[in-house]
């Protein structure tokens, strides 16, 4: 994915100290400290670090105080790793319903967790000026080239994509902002009269939706004609036009685990 809220990895937002409990504390200990917590309505359950399941303040409402949490916790659950993109952890949580998805290293370890509002918060922090101009320095060293940069609004019929696939999920998020004019502006890489679409893709997907014609662009101009990267990939995966990307339903991820499988 080449769009720069792709590149977010979870460990970058994720939650690193966890207040976990134990699968031998009792249902009262653990009541006790939800009862007496204004953030958690649940812990991950770990023994040694490692995740054995999750124990939710519902979970405990039948359980008598003297259980162990091993016989009442959910030992079944979907956690992450920390390499995944936030924006697959976000698809994870928007189907699954969970709050927060702990996040697991190779070993199967708790390092963290992510909730849907560290998800949030990653989607407010995607394309800025800083980040943009941090692009165009990049392609700047890669290339030995001078670039400048332009706000302006561009014709999506004249869009180059540079990923294959967007997802349908997130496509309903960037219409509701789009519906409501909160939309962030496009990031596109005018490469000598070749628009290529850097930044946005969901975005403009849902504005084509829309029947948008236009949108508001952070644009890097390259005066003399390079073969970028991002150019390459579009070429290879055949990309020309939007009606070349692929609009997916929802698939598992595959740094997207299940306790089960991770025994």
């Amino acid at each position: 994915m080449s769009d720069t809220e792709g590149k977010a990895r979870v460990r970058e937002y994720m939650t690193r100290d966890v207040a976990t409990v134990s699968p031998d504390d009792t249902v009262g200990t653990v009541s006790e400290r939800i009862a007496a917590s204004e953030e958690h309505s649940g812990f991950p359950v770990t023994d040694r670090r490692r995740v054995e399941g999750f124990i939710t303040a519902r979970d405990l409402l039948l359980a008598g105080d003297d259980e162990p949490i091993f016989t009442v916790m959910t030992d079944d659950l979907i956690v992450a790793h920390p390499e995944m993109k936030v924006t697959d952890a976000a698809r994870v949580i928007l189907r699954s319903g969970i709050q927060k998805l702990p996040v697991v290293d190779d070993a199967g370890n708790l390092v963290g967790i992510i909730s849907n509002a560290d998800v949030i918060r990653s989607h407010i922090e995607r394309a800025t000026p800083e980040k943009v101009g941090k692009l165009r320095r990049t392609l700047e060293n890669i290339h030995d080239i001078e670039l400048h940069e332009e706000r302006d609004e561009v014709p999506l019929a004249d869009l180059v994509p540079t990923q294959g696939r967007v997802y349908a999920d997130e496509l309903e998020g960037r219409r509701y902002e789009l519906e409501r004019g909160l939309a962030e502006p496009l990031v596109v890489i005018d490469n000598a009269g070749t628009l290529l679409l850097a930044d946005g893709h969901h975005r403009v997907l849902a504005a084509d939706r829309l029947d948008i014609d236009e949108m508001d662009a952070y644009v890097i101009v390259v005066e003399d004609d390079v073969t970028l990267g991002m150019e390459r990939t579009a070429d290879e995966e055949g990309l020309e036009t939007l009606s070349d990307v692929e609009v997916v339903d929802y698939a598992r991820h595959p740094l997207v685990e299940t306790t089960e499988r991770l025994q």
